[in-house]
């Protein structure tokens, strides 16, 4: 998958690949539809890696949207691609908000209104089931994995604790869980100490062979 993947891609793409999911994607569901653009559609990322940005913008303040926007653009196209990312995701919903807010205080007792607001909160549960199923559930390890979910699900959705307090409880747990191994880290490096021996060894051939004005 990573030789399809563009090596450059300009703020316009990113803009209009954004604009295009913020435009169609409702509530909860949106991880499920930056999958599919982001990782089925065009290509940018790999699993591990949308699930990482996912990750990420899920456990830090601000909506997860933004939040993810704001990572993928960043990984895709650099500052640029942030912004691009992160004012794609938003213009489409802000015009419609917008539009809606001016007809909600008309039409806010409509029953047919309120049906389609369930309907589109149902399709909303689902994919963020289907999402939870496809780009999850691969990185869960039986046991102890399973136990922080449990217990995640429990306090937040049976209990009604704050995401606050069980993300300072449990966050660290589950980084303890999944430290890496030391074969793992040994191996990584070892990666790095080659890539700086490259780094240095492509420095030290541009100084032994000049610069053009060092030749006059």
């Amino acid at each position: 998958m990573d030789e399809a993947r563009p090596t450059a891609i300009s703020a316009g793409k990113i803009f209009w690949a954004f604009v295009q999911i913020g435009a169609v994607s409702f509530g909860g569901g949106l991880a499920a539809y930056l999958r599919e653009h982001l990782v089925a559609r065009r290509r940018w990322l790999d699993e591990d890696e949308f699930l990482a940005a996912l990750e990420i913008g899920q456990t830090v303040p601000g909506l997860i949207s933004t939040n993810v926007s704001v990572i993928v653009g960043s990984r895709l196209g650099g500052a640029p691609g942030a912004i691009a990312a992160a004012s794609g995701m938003t213009l489409p919903g802000a015009i419609v908000v917008l539009g809606l807010g001016l007809l909600y205080a008309q039409f806010k007792s409509n029953p047919e209104v309120a049906a389609a607001l369930t309907g589109v909160a149902a399709a909303a549960v689902g994919l963020i089931l289907a999402v939870t199923v496809q780009i999850g559930w691969r990185e869960l390890k039986p046991g102890m994995d399973l136990a922080v979910l449990g217990c995640a699900f429990l306090l937040v959705a049976i209990w009604h604790i704050s995401l606050v307090p069980v993300l300072v409880v449990l966050a660290p747990i589950a980084i303890w869980i999944n430290r890496p191994t030391d074969e793992v880290l040994n191996a990584y490096h070892a990666r790095l100490a080659a890539y700086h021996e490259q780094l240095a060894a492509h420095h030290g051939e541009k100084a032994r062979g000049g610069s053009p004005g060092d030749a006059k």
